[in-house]
C-alpha cells in the first residue's frame, strides 16, 4: 500500500507552547511526584494535560475522567485554543542528549496497520500489545474529537537523504520553545503540501515492514481497534476519507545519530525485596547493586523474554507489582525503596531492531526506549478525527 502516509491539516496552541506539551502519558508510571510538578506547572492554562490521561492515574474514577477528556477537547475547539494550519508536514528538532534527533509529523492510514502476530503489512507494531491496555485507550477515541499523539514511526533512510533535501528548503519555523521538567528544546518548520507530497516518496524503502511504530504501541492499537469499529456504520465511500481512518505520528529516521536505544528496566514493588533477589539470581546469573540484580543475559528479545519470564514466575508465586522503568538512574532510586527491586537491562542494538519484525513478528513488550524517560515524545500537534 504505497499511500499509507497522508498530508494531514494540522493543529497547534494559538500560543503557551510550553505549557500546552506534556510527556507521554506512559512514562513516569511510578513517579507521582512529577505528575504531580506537570500540574502546577500547568495550573488552569490550556494544556494537553487535560486531554490525557496518565498511566499512574488509571483505574481512578476512569469513565468520569475520560468524558471530561473529551469535554476539555470540545471546549478547547469552541473557544479557539487551537488554529489549524493548512495541509503539509512539520519538521520536528528534539534536542536530547545524543543530539538533535528530527522528524516529521505526518498521518498513516490505519487500514496499513496491525499489531496482529504473523500479519505482514507496511505498517507493523514494534513490540508486543498488551490486550489489557487497551480498552481505556479505545473508550478516549470514542470520547475525543482531537487526538495529540505521542507515537514515533521509524523509516529507513541509511544516508539521510529525507532530512538532508529539507534542510536546504527556507522553511517556516513554527515554534521554537523549551519542554517543561527537563524535556529539551523542540523546534518545528512548516513542510508546505507541495514539498510534503515529494517527500512521502522518500519515505517508502524495500523491506518487511516498511515502518514500524517504535513508540506509542499501544496508543496506534487502540486507534486501530476504535476504527475497526467506527467502520462498521460507515458506507464504503465515507471509510475512504472519514477522520477516524488516520492517525498522526512522527516520522523519525531509524539512521538518526541522535536516536539511541535505552533498555526499559524492571522494577518489583510491593514486595520482599532480598526474597525477590534470591530467586531471580538463582535463575540466572547476576551481580547485584543494592536492590539492583544486572542479569549475564544479551540484549533484545532473548534478555527481554529471559527477564520477564523469570519476574512474572516469581511475582505469581509470591506477590508484588510489576513496572517498567526508563532510565538507569530512576530504576537505583526506586529500587532503594521499600519492599522494591530491580532489574538492570541491555540496550537493543540498532542494526537488529527492523530484522526482528519481519513476518510479522514483534519484540516483547517493553522492551526498549528512545532516550531516556525526559526525552520522550510531548504532546504538542494534533488533528481533528471527528466531524462532531
Amino acid at each position: 500500500m504505497r499511500n499509507c502516509i497522508r498530508i494531514p491539516r494540522i493543529i497547534l496552541p494559538r500560543k503557551d507552547f510550553r505549557h500546552w506539551a506534556v510527556i507521554a502519558c506512559d512514562q513516569f508510571t511510578s513517579d507521582r511526584a512529577y505528575w504531580d510538578r506537570v500540574a502546577q506547572e500547568v495550573r488552569n492554562r490550556p494544556s494537553t494535560l487535560q486531554f490525557i490521561l496518565p498511566e499512574i492515574d488509571l483505574g481512578e474514577d476512569d469513565e468520569a475522567r475520560i468524558k471530561e477528556a473529551g469535554e476539555w477537547m470540545r471546549a478547547a475547539l469552541v473557544e479557539e485554543w487551537t488554529e489549524k494550519l493548512e495541509r503539509g508536514f512539520i519538521l520536528t528538532e528534539r534536542t536530547v542528549s545524543s543530539g538533535i534527533r528530527r522528524g516529521l509529523v505526518v498521518a498513516i492510514d490505519l487500514e496499513a496497520y496491525s499489531c496482529r502476530p504473523g500479519e505482514v503489512t507496511p505498517i507493523r507494531s514494534s513490540e508486543e500489545v498488551v490486550p489489557d491496555r487497551l480498552p481505556v485507550r479505545i473508550a478516549l477515541r470514542r470520547e475525543a474529537t482531537l487526538e495529540f499523539p505521542h507515537a514515533i514511526m521509524f523509516y529507513r533512510d541509511k544516508k539521510d537523504r529525507v532530512m538532508r533535501d529539507l534542510l536546504r528548503e527556507d522553511l517556516e519555523k513554527l515554534y521554537d520553545f523549551d519542554l517543561m521538567l527537563g524535556g529539551g528544546n523542540l523546534k518545528g518548520y512548516f513542510v508546505p503540501e507541495f514539498i510534503a507530497a515529494d517527500i512521502v516518496q522518500d519515505l517508502y524503502s524495500r523491506g518487511d515492514p516498511c515502518f514500524a511504530i517504535a513508540d506509542g504501541n499501544h496508543s496506534i492499537a487502540a486507534a486501530k481497534a476504535f476504527w475497526e469499529e467506527k467502520k462498521q456504520e460507515l458506507t464504503e465511500r465515507e471509510r475512504r476519507l472519514h477522520p477516524a481512518r488516520f492517525a498522526l505520528i512522527e516520522a523519525v529516521n531509524l539512521y538518526d545519530p541522535a536516536v539511541v536505544f535505552h533498555p526499559i528496566h524492571r522494577l518489583v514493588k510491593e514486595t520482599d525485596a532480598e526474597a525477590f533477589c534470591s530467586f531471580f539470581s538463582s535463575q540466572v546469573r547476576c551481580r547485584r547493586e543494592g536492590h539492583v540484580l544486572i542479569p549475564d543475559l544479551p540484549a533484545g528479545v532473548e534478555g527481554v523474554t529471559a527477564t520477564d519470564e523469570i519476574v512474572e514466575r516469581y511475582v505469581r508465586a509470591n506477590g508484588g507489582k510489576i513496572d517498567y522503568i526508563h532510565g538507569h538512574e530512576e530504576l537505583y532510586r526506586l529500587a532503594a525503596q521499600e519492599d522494591c527491586a530491580g532489574v538492570l537491562l541491555k540496550a537493543l542494538e540498532k542494526e537488529k531492531f527492523f530484522a526482528q519484525l519481519k513476518g510479522g513478528r514483534n519484540f516483547p513488550k517493553k522492551t526498549f526506549s528512545i532516550g531516556e524517560a525526559t526525552e520522550k515524545r510531548y504532546y504538542l500537534e494534533g488533528r481533528e478525527i471527528s466531524y462532531d
